[in-house]
């Protein structure tokens, strides 16, 4: 008889099919594995439990349990779970095979889900180790019963983040850290019916996040409209099985590289988003900048970002995307800020007054990087007293580091929403800067030129003390900040050139 499972014991029953697969296959590949495997267990499970709901419905009417109507997936014959665990040989072929008629028989929302993971390579992958990974999956049922979306969703989570620690560098192309995409969808507080859109959405986070920010605040997320783009086809089905497993249906997420070949149309242009949440692979060299500069899609209205970096090219798709009331939140590395081959582009955006917040976060949030990152606000619909002006939040300390694991607690997370909320000036934290200020910088964002770091204090009588040794190496790694981010952004221009050479 099956029972409810608790959160600790879904984690450690889905970690547990992992190490299974430890020497045999890279930490990285893992994901391609074990997620299709929990997918189809779930849907199997699932299948079964409305399948018993409809027998009583009936009376015991066999053939109407198995009508179409009462199943949210259809599981031909032969291709359930129970099939492939009864197969005593040739494993891969049969769970490859299964696999396949699924998606086949749901061609509206599972075409591809599954990947291309190699199943019948039976070197990597020995009969005995799969019908350890079956017969590990089959010792709990994922009935909705027994493990409610939302749960099962959180594990899923759970289990993104654990490949990702596993599997190192390679991890930052699926994983965002989840504080800092908590933060940014606070930022941006989407509301009931909106469109949120992530243009290198990876495995959903961010989506998801947008849908549980919405469940949070009290409002019907089931009137949220969720829409990616992945280029990798492994991790655009995992975002579309993370979507299903946490009981989302109205989403749309399609595999494609948004630079070359943007996927979200609408007529003969691009579909417009009111959020957008993003974190877009920085200084990507590989790129087609030659089409961008005649883009069909005229993304290329403040120019043609270097060779080097593509950065600038997806922050004006983005900007491009935006509804008429959308806001964006993106997570960029301090370069994007001050690079002087980007000035330009940067100059055009400042004045068309979209930018409404930049926030500088702590180091190590990127995924298994030192870099520090920094979230940009872009707002279409400014209010009419952030009209003008930009806020600079400088959040360096508001951070945490466990464990070698870098994060945002809920105090750091609250006091950088309650500036960005504020929009006014706080001491050595934040700053509000007007868009002739920002052009006399030559159109530079970097923090440090507008949060100034107190390096005074006042004494009992009003006047000013002289400046104190703490006060005086304060102010010295305050100005070092900006200093060090140019030289990053330097040796970042210098490997450029070294790889286009």
């Amino acid at each position: 008889m099956s029972a409810r499972i608790t959160q600790q014991e879904l984690e450690s029953y889905l970690w547990g099919a992992a190490v299974l697969l430890r020497g045999l296959i890279d930490a990285g590949d893992y994901k391609q594995f074990i997620f299709p495997l929990l997918f189809f267990k779930r849907i199997s499970d699932v299948w079964d439990e409305e399948y018993q709901a409809a027998l009583k419905e009936s009376g015991g009417d066999l053939s109407y349990a198995e009508f179409a109507e009462n199943h949210r997936f259809q599981i031909p014959d032969g291709a359930h779970w129970k099939d492939v665990r009864q197969v005593p040989k040739n494993v891969g072929m049969a769970i490859q095979s299964a696999l396949r008629q699924i998606e086949s028989a749901n061609p509206d929302m599972l075409a591809g889900i599954f990947g291309d993971a190699p199943w019948t390579n039976r070197e990597r992958l020995p009969d005995e180790t799969l019908k350890n990974l079956i017969e590990h999956f089959s010792t709990q049922t994922l009935s909705v019963a027994n493990v409610p979306e939302d749960e099962l969703g959180n594990a899923y989570e759970f289990l993104i983040k654990k490949f990702a620690d596993d599997s190192g560098h390679t991890a930052a192309e699926f994983y965002t850290n989840r504080t800092v995409v908590h933060l940014m969808t606070q930022l941006l507080a989407p509301q009931a019916g909106e469109s949120i859109y992530d243009p290198t959405c990876g495995t959903g986070g961010m989506l998801i996040s947008a849908l549980a920010e919405v469940k949070r605040s009290g409002g019907e997320y089931r009137t949220l409209k969720l829409y990616g783009q992945e280029r990798n086809l492994i991790t655009s089905g995992i975002a579309r099985m993370n979507l299903f497993l946490h009981g989302v249906e109205d989403f749309q997420i399609i595999r494609g590289d948004t630079l070359a070949d943007p996927k979200h149309i609408e007529g003969d242009r691009l579909r417009k988003f009111d959020v957008i949440l993003a974190n877009p692979p920085y200084s990507i060299k590989q790129w087609d900048r030659e089409a961008w500069g005649q883009d069909k899609w005229g993304r290329n209205f403040l120019g043609t970002p270097p060779q080097g970096r593509a950065d600038y090219a997806f922050q004006q798709h983005i900007l491009a995307s935006l509804s008429d009331r959308g806001r964006c939140a993106i997570l960029w590395p301090h370069g994007v800020l001050f690079r002087n081959e980007e000035q330009a582009m940067r100059a055009k955006m400042v004045e068309q007054d979209w930018v409404e917040a930049v926030i500088g976060l702590g180091p190590n949030l990127f995924y298994n990087s030192p870099m520090e990152s920094c979230v940009m606000v872009c707002n279409r619909r400014k209010p009419a007293e952030r009209k003008g002006k930009v806020l600079f939040i400088d959040a360096l300390n508001e951070v945490t580091r466990e464990r070698a694991q870098s994060f945002l607690k809920p105090e750091h997370q609250q006091r950088i929403l309650e500036a960005f909320r504020a929009f006014a000036p706080i001491d050595g934290f934040a700053a509000v800067a007007t868009l002739d200020q920002i052009i006399r910088n030559g159109a530079n964002l970097s923090i440090p030129l507008y949060v100034k770091r107190s390096t005074s204090a006042a004494n009992g009588n009003g006047t000013n003390e002289a400046v104190s040794l703490s006060a005086a190496w304060e102010k010295w790694q305050s100005d070092g900040r900006a200093f060090w981010q140019q030289m990053d952004a330097l040796v970042e221009t210098l490997d450029g050139l070294n790889q286009s050479a």
